[in-house]
């Protein structure tokens, strides 16, 4: 059954406010080019209208990325739930395009999350290229948002993905004449096309690295698709060469860790051999509950490897801060800022059954998901759950603890690989926000220690400020503390020269973080 295309009451069946919100997305109408059917959802009375001949993967794709801008949603390079293609997802692209789509299949899901976070990355990249292309600056600065998520894709497919050409700009014509008017088809195929005969020609306009430093951190930020503040500061703390190489390595596609389960039982062995029958690579970690997997984690989370508590996801670079605490059977540990807990279940995994971990949150969901994890890896009988604000709780209670984690809450630069959207959702005024919160969490968690106590500060970064920068104002504010070198609890290339954690990702590719230890005088 074919739409007439003419009356947009016959394609959205939702009411006036989702029609309103497709408007305010730029949609006029839906015209009538291609093979549709109407049909009906699981637990839905009304009839859908699912247009056959549009790349539905894409439709989910323009659709979540539209989310992302408008700062509703995240980059989810893992897709835990596998919910894309589920009634939710598809409920958005209903409401946001005027048609819906079929339920994905794993390959699809995999294309949507590969677009979505490429596109996110490439952004400011993709967005000089469209701009170069349009007849003048105005067309692309006016342009719908809808329109300009369509070319962004178009762009990543034909210059980051093994997408034919051909494909790419057809698709993505079809998906604008579709979703907005022929029109916004025409222009759509008009950019694509001269995109791929540059590419051809190997003529791609690219910006020029010349001027002042301000004038070459512009071009740098356009080619290597950061904030401009972000790569003046990274220039500035670790030099040109070094946030060329960081840049590069937040651009290329993550690696994802695994933790094996300990205290359920399995070894790296156990994992191996699954990750093995899954036919998933793997490489051996440092750290003997680790295994790094490139490829093949849908496989792994479709496996039920992680529902069945086997293992958890979790960085390198956060196992190594856990190593900085050192946890001992016996031994009493508050985790400050705990959720969603990785950090806290594997801490609770090494105090092999004796001792207790204070999981302290003030987002009680996030708490919420922490427990179940820990009832999940068998560990709910060794973590106790604390709901507060950390700087009031130190000063109601009068418990004292072995050892204080305060993970802090931080600008998360070091973990860019992996969260695509983080680099357009941070300002450079955020940073001095962070650095006084962090100050605050500091002094409160201190109250925690007992005398002889140690306290240790993480973050997941590589930022001075918001690392040795931090420490050292404490310990001015807090004579009673003292440094204490992570030597013996971490290989020795991790150490700074201050005695300090910290992993880099251009040098020990895993994400970025820091971790110091800092020891409560007995008196």
């Amino acid at each position: 059954m074919s739409p007439s295309g003419a009356g947009m009451s016959k394609v959205r069946r939702h009411g006036s406010r989702e029609a309103e919100a497709a408007a305010r997305s730029g949609i006029t109408r839906v015209p009538n080019l291609g093979p549709a059917v109407f049909t009906k959802r699981a637990g839905m009375s009304k009839d859908t209208f699912i247009h056959l001949d549009v790349s539905h993967h894409r439709a989910v794709a323009v659709v979540r990325l539209l989310r992302i801008e408008k700062g509703k949603a995240f980059v989810d390079l893992l897709n835990k739930k596998a919910n894309d293609s589920g009634e939710k997802e598809i409920g958005y692209v209903e409401r946001t395009l005027g048609f819906s789509t079929r339920y994905l299949e794993d390959r699809d899901i995999r294309l949507v999350t590969v677009i979505v976070a490429g596109t996110v990355r490439w952004k400011r990249y993709l967005d000089y290229l469209i701009m170069s292309l349009c007849s003048e600056e105005k067309v692309f600065r006016e342009m719908e948002p809808l329109l300009l998520q369509i070319l962004r894709i178009g762009c990543f497919e034909i210059l980051k993905l093994d997408v034919p050409a051909y494909a790419a700009v057809n698709e993505n014509v079809r998906l604008a004449k579709v979703a907005l008017r022929p029109g916004a088809g025409n222009m759509v195929n008009a950019i694509l096309r001269k995109l791929v005969l540059l590419k051809e020609t190997d003529s791609l306009p690219l910006p020029k690295i010349e001027g002042d430093d301000r004038a070459q951190a512009r071009a740098v930020s356009i080619i290597y698709s950061h904030p401009v503040w972000m790569v003046r500061r990274w220039i500035r703390f670790h030099g040109k060469d070094e946030a060329l190489r960081l840049m590069n390595w937040n651009n290329s596609d993550p690696h994802f860790s695994l933790r094996v389960n300990t205290s359920k039982g399995y070894t790296r062995a156990d994992l191996i051999k699954r990750l093995e029958s899954l036919q998933v690579h793997y490489e051996e970690s440092i750290m003997d509950e680790f295994v790094r997997v490139r490829e093949g984690m849908q496989s792994v989370l479709q496996a039920g490897l992680l529902k069945d508590g086997i293992c958890a996801v979790q960085d390198e670079s956060a196992g190594l801060v856990v190593s900085v605490v050192d946890p001992q059977p016996g031994e009493t540990i508050v985790d400050c800022c705990a959720a969603p807990g990785g950090k806290t279940l594997f801490m609770a995994s090494r105090l092999s059954g004796e001792g207790k971990i204070w999981a302290l949150d003030i987002n009680k969901g996030r708490l919420r998901i922490l427990m179940d994890a820990a009832k999940l890896h068998g560990l709910d009988d060794m973590i106790v759950d604390i709901h507060a604000d950390l700087r009031l709780y130190a000063k109601e209670t009068t418990a004292k603890y072995d050892k204080v984690l305060l993970d802090a809450p931080c600008s998360g630069l070091g973990v860019l690989s992996k969260r695509a959207d983080l680099r357009w959702n941070r300002q450079l005024e955020d940073l001095e926000e962070l650095m006084c919160l962090q100050d605050e969490l500091l002094d409160s968690a201190s109250i925690l220690v007992k005398p002889g106590g140690i306290l240790i500060y993480s973050t997941c970064l590589i930022d001075p400020e918001e690392n040795e920068k931090r420490i050292a104002a404490f310990v001015q504010r807090h004579p009673e503390f003292a440094p204490q070198s992570v030597c013996g609890y971490v290989p020795t290339e991790f150490i700074t020269d201050e005695g300090f954690y910290s992993s880099n990702p251009t040098k020990h590719s895993m994400d970025g973080a820091f971790a110091a230890r800092l020891v409560r005088s007995l008196h």
